[in-house]
């Protein structure tokens, strides 16, 4: 019979394909998903709990000193991007939002790394939190203004879904220079790394 299927020239079982890093387990991957959607999920949850905390508590133009006059709660409704930059773009910055979140749900089917779920629910969370607001509050739907209560220096004023999307730029930066992928693996070397780096 092995004579049979050398004749033939087809193995029973295909090769492994080298040039792709080997996907991680399932069970791994499960808890890798469940990482990031519970970041996302804190991360969305305090983000439109402290906003709604803000427009209960804080009055637009009467800022509240927290260390002294460097931080402070400060409230307005913000047009524009992160901090307050982009203003009279809130179209097209919610097209960039929805963006964001496909670019993450892609993404996260590669997701082999602790440390780049934990990167993706950041963002996912803090652009869920932001697009949020910019779907459901006035002046209305796709033009919403986000709800900024966080005053840093007198410079610009953010919330805590701005603050989520610093953090997981930060956390990408540093897995970038250190040449970890998506898929938890090192170019160079071509094997997976998922949890050493998580």
């Amino acid at each position: 019979m092995h004579a049979m299927q050398d004749e033939a020239g087809a193995p029973l079982i295909a090769a492994h394909d080298e040039s792709s890093p080997p996907l991680p387990p399932r069970t791994h991957r499960a808890r890798l998903f469940t990482v990031l959607a519970g970041t996302a999920a804190a991360v969305l949850v305090l983000d439109q709990l402290t906003k709604w905390w803000a427009l209960q508590s804080l009055n637009p133009g009467e800022p509240v000193n927290v260390v002294g006059s460097l931080i402070r709660l400060n409230l307005i409704r913000n047009a524009g991007a992160a901090f307050s930059i982009g203003h009279g773009a809130t179209w097209i910055l919610t097209l960039i939002a929805c963006g964001v979140l496909v670019f993450i749900l892609v993404t996260a089917r590669r997701l082999g790394s602790t440390a780049w779920a934990w990167a993706l629910g950041l963002l996912l969370g803090g652009s869920l939190g932001n697009l949020l607001d910019r779907l459901l509050r006035a002046p209305g739907p796709g033009r919403g203004h986000v709800v900024d209560f966080i005053d840093y220096f007198g410079w610009f004023i953010g919330n805590v879904a701005d603050v989520a999307i610093v953090g997981a730029a930060a956390v990408i930066g540093v897995l970038a220079m250190r040449g970890i992928g998506v898929d938890g693996t090192r170019p160079e070397h071509g094997r997976h790394e998922a949890d050493r780096h998580g």
